[in-house]
């Protein structure tokens, strides 16, 4: 087993922290509700379920993800994170819609809250544990490129900024005597979960579908590949995409058809190691070709970031730039 395999294992303990705090949040809600009656704290006990079945999902996804590569996986067991976050995403939503249900009826029919004090000092504890429990997630997940994990701590930061309204709402009641803002705040929450889940969802879709790299890991391989333009070497057909932590690289590199094989070679390893330097996770796969051949502008039409042979001649070198290609 490789270093970053069991890097990707490790991980799994942050899904059974996730899955721990759910159990706990769920028991305090739970009980927060019972004392008061308030269906703004039965909304946000309802979430903490959503909140234990993401993490049960991120739990099975993650040790998917975590298996090396296969003869039937090539390419890694990355993409079962984004299966994690789209489901996340996806129980959010249904999260939302029992919510509303749940607090139309409160609506036509206000009910009193009672036990208010007690019911909120039990709530803020369930949300001081997801506080604390999301930004762990939040910090693993930018560490191992964990879209998993990510959306977990994010999921659980809602779940936070949930329970600060819905807890705003009962002390209003309670100040007020409104009866009807509890469940207005409930249905208020529910619409900010609809949000949450859309946007985990379409994160999760992105990386199914093979999206680019980020902006700034574009500009990053364009910064490392100035220097080669510079001395002559062309490149073009570049093509980026990433499966959960596991970021691909493919390139066309052009250079003076009189070099040899080896030479053609090392330029290569040099290529690909600069871009591994720069990029964490990444895999590179490079082709060479000769300049002048006109074959070597196939796949020009993929071309998306790079220096196409024709338009880096016209900017970057003269007719005798040959010359200037060091030696590898």
């Amino acid at each position: 087993m490789t270093s970053d395999t069991r890097d990707r294992s490790s991980l799994t303990s942050f899904a059974w922290l996730s899955i721990g705090a759910a159990i706990l949040t769920i028991a305090l809600k739970t009980i927060a509700y019972f004392l008061t009656g308030s269906v703004g704290l039965l909304s946000d006990a309802m979430e903490s379920f959503v909140n234990l079945a993401g993490a049960l999902m991120a739990l099975a996804m993650l040790t998917i993800a975590a298996r090396p590569a296969d003869e039937n996986h090539a390419y890694g067991h990355g993409k079962a994170e984004y299966f994690a976050s789209g489901v996340e995403g996806t129980l959010i939503l249904l999260a939302a819609v029992s919510i509303a249900l749940a607090a139309v009826p409160r609506l036509i029919v206000p009910q009193p809250l009672e036990k208010v004090g007690l019911g909120m000092g039990v709530s803020v504890v369930a949300s001081l544990v997801n506080f604390f429990v999301a930004q762990v997630l939040l910090r693993a997940g930018k560490q191992h490129h964990s879209i998993t994990l990510e959306a977990n701590a994010h999921h659980l930061m809602t779940d936070v900024w949930t329970s600060v309204g819905v807890l705003a709402g009962v002390g209003l009641v309670e100040l007020t005597g409104w009866q009807r803002l509890d469940p207005v705040i409930a249905c208020l929450v529910a619409a900010h979960i609809v949000w949450a889940g859309f946007g985990i969802v379409c994160k999760s879709v992105h990386g199914l579908m093979d999206t680019v790299l980020p902006v700034e890991d574009q500009d990053k391989l364009r910064e490392i590949l100035v220097p080669y333009v510079a001395s002559g070497i062309q490149y073009h057909a570049m093509r980026t995409r990433q499966s959960g932590a596991q970021k691909f690289v493919s390139l066309h590199v052009l250079v003076p058809g009189h070099w040899t094989v080896e030479q053609g070679h090392r330029l290569l390893e040099n290529i690909e190691a600069d871009i591994q330097q720069a990029l964490p996770n990444v895999t590179v796969f490079t082709h060479l070709e000769p300049l002048g051949d006109p074959a070597s502008g196939g796949g020009m039409d993929l071309d998306r970031t790079g220096v196409s042979p024709a338009k880096s001649h016209q900017q970057n070198l003269p007719q005798s730039s040959e010359n200037k290609i060091p030696a590898i």
